[in-house]
């Protein structure tokens, strides 16, 4: 396969367009192009760093086409474009080694895209050095993180297709991870830390794997890492963990196991929230946002979010489910201001 060089990258920034246009319309500077794409997939040759990415989708017959990148992030939702119109649209995206967990697999250097959907289509593309960017840091356990492999994957995993242009996440969640490990380990804590600008957002939902930990050391483990953001000029939330799918007798989901008290007695979400109202830090709820709509949806209709199916696994999310906890994620963020309402997609 062709690959692109950074002699082709010329730093200019595109405005996507938001709705579709006749072909003719929708032409772009030289240099670009699809040489080194293949029908499902791209590959660019540069460095380390935050990029946008412009592509117009389209072509002589209808299309629906979704866009992954690195490791399996999802980019750009599937977008239907009719036969004989192209559409234009950008996106941001972190590349970095390695390209998924921090303690994963190094990955492939360069960016990766991977062109899918119902009928993909890709008319043209254009990569340049992203510029102005808001940073969404994660930190987080396997429920967050750039699973490497179907069935899984992590809700952060699937958050960046929600931001158009100018709203990176860059994914340092890390599966088995705890607020003690997390800290401890120099691959995590110490990679991110010294990476956060100012105004950057950093998103913190650690609980699953903090199954010995006492309530005192959690909660300071809590309160270094929002102290940690800070004093890189970063902007902290807490979040809450995700439920366990472990329904009671009646429907709920009213017991440790579902609501993540581990068995110390410590109820990690209540922690949190009292972090949180102590050190002036938005929370996401996401316990309770995702307690309601598992109820909601009942024993039956919550298999689908979970890997209950595929491995009876009642923790870690599907494509599906990782999706729908995303979209809760994105809201929260919306609602509290966290993000500009022009950076969010909501359709």
């Amino acid at each position: 396969m062709r690959r692109f060089t950074p002699a082709l990258l010329a730093a200019l920034t595109l405005t996507a367009a938001l709705t579709a246009v006749p072909a003719a319309e929708a032409a772009q500077p030289p240099g670009s192009r699809t040489e080194g794409c293949t029908p499902t997939a791209c590959h660019f040759d540069v460095p380390a760093g935050t990029y946008d990415v412009r592509v117009v989708l389209g072509g002589d017959e209808a299309s629906s086409t979704a866009i992954l990148g690195e490791t399996r992030r999802a980019l750009l939702p599937e977008t239907a474009v009719p036969a004989g119109e192209r559409l234009a649209l950008s996106f941001t995206v972190n590349v970095r080694t390695p390209e998924g967990e921090p303690t994963g697999a190094a990955g492939t250097d360069g960016l990766d895209l991977a062109l899918g959907g119902a009928a993909p289509a890709l008319d043209r593309i254009r990569v340049t050095p992203a510029r102005h960017t808001q940073q969404i840091f994660l930190v987080g356990d396997s429920t967050v993180c750039d699973q490497p492999g179907d069935p899984y994957a992590g809700w952060g995993q699937r958050l960046p297709q929600y931001f158009h242009k100018g709203v990176s996440v860059a994914n340092y969640a890390d599966s088995g991870e705890s607020t003690v490990t997390y800290l401890g380990n120099p691959q995590l804590w110490a990679t991110v830390q010294p990476q956060i600008g100012r105004g950057d957002l950093v998103l913190i939902q650690l609980a699953h794997n903090d199954k010995t930990t006492d309530e005192a050391t959690y909660r300071a483990n809590l309160e270094t890492l929002v102290a940690g953001v800070r004093d890189k000029g970063g902007k902290p939330v807490l979040v809450t963990p995700i439920v366990r799918r472990w329904f009671n007798a009646d429907g709920t989901l009213n017991n440790g196991t579902a609501l993540l008290v581990n068995g110390l007695g410590v109820d990690h979400p209540a922690v949190v929230r009292a972090v949180a109202a102590a050190r002036g830090v938005p929370v996401v709820d996401l316990t309770a946002k995702t307690k309601t709509l598992v109820e909601s949806l009942g024993v039956e209709g919550s298999k689908a979010l979970y890997l209950y199916n595929e491995k009876r696994d009642n923790t870690h999310t599907s494509v599906h489910g990782a999706t729908v906890y995303a979209g809760l994620v994105r809201d929260e963020l919306l609602a509290r201001h966290l993000v500009p309402k022009g950076m969010v997609r909501v359709g």
